[in-house]
């Protein structure tokens, strides 16, 4: 497992390295009328691989299922850059129907989780409620982010664009946002949920167990 980390960073780097590269080469920029296909398999594809390897491999899955918890919580902190979202609003370079549930949803996750961090130091009762429900919040997020993003697009998709010039976000540095960081940060929240999954049905086995034990007991 700790081999497996430098081999991580190195594919994390190449797939920031190549979707930077394609979104210099514009890959990412929807032609008028036609769908943001280049945005979304950037962003579909990721997530895809993930399920695969995570079902099909048992060493990526220990390797995933081994990711401390407590790192995968205070990454999402990170998440309050997406309150830029909300300045570029504010000079008009942004739809206020994306900018506005974008940046607050970010920003709200991203204060939250230092808070939902200091629960997990300190071994809270209600911190694995809270690490849920963080996760689950990050996901609508990001759901509700992709969908006003493609709403307000330029594209065949885009049946609330408006005529004004807008920043687009399959141009760069924007389209960093839905290409690199959306899925990666999604697949930590999946992770994050998978092994509170894990954790649950462990404590579930390990009632059971006990009390099986003690019935066996008591009848002897």
């Amino acid at each position: 497992m700790t081999a497996s980390r430098p081999m991580l960073g190195v594919v994390l780097g190449a797939w920031f390295l190549a979707i930077l590269a394609a979104g210099h080469a514009g890959v990412f920029e929807a032609a008028p009328g036609r769908p943001p296909l280049g945005l979304l398999i950037a962003l579909a594809s990721p997530l895809l691989l993930f399920a695969v390897l995570y079902r099909a491999s048992p060493v990526f899955q220990r390797f995933v299922l081994g990711i401390d918890l407590r790192f995968l919580t205070a990454v999402q902190g990170w998440r309050v850059i997406g309150a830029m979202f909300l300045a570029l609003y504010a000079f008009d370079l942004l739809p206020g129907l994306f900018a506005w549930p974008a940046g607050v949803g970010d920003a709200a996750v991203g204060f939250s989780a230092p808070f939902v961090l200091m629960a997990m130091v300190r071994g809270e009762p209600t911190w694995r409620r809270r690490v849920i429900w963080l996760n689950v919040a990050g996901l609508i997020d990001f759901t509700v982010a992709v969908g006003t993003g493609v709403l307000t697009s330029g594209s065949s998709l885009g049946w609330f664009a408006d005529a004004a010039p807008r920043a687009s976000l399959g141009a760069l540095p924007l389209s960093l946002v839905p290409t690199f960081a959306v899925p990666l940060w999604t697949i930590f929240h999946v992770i994050s949920l998978l092994q509170l999954r894990r954790a649950e049905s462990r404590q579930q086995n390990f009632t059971i167990r006990t009390h099986a034990l003690d019935t066996a007991r008591a009848s002897s």
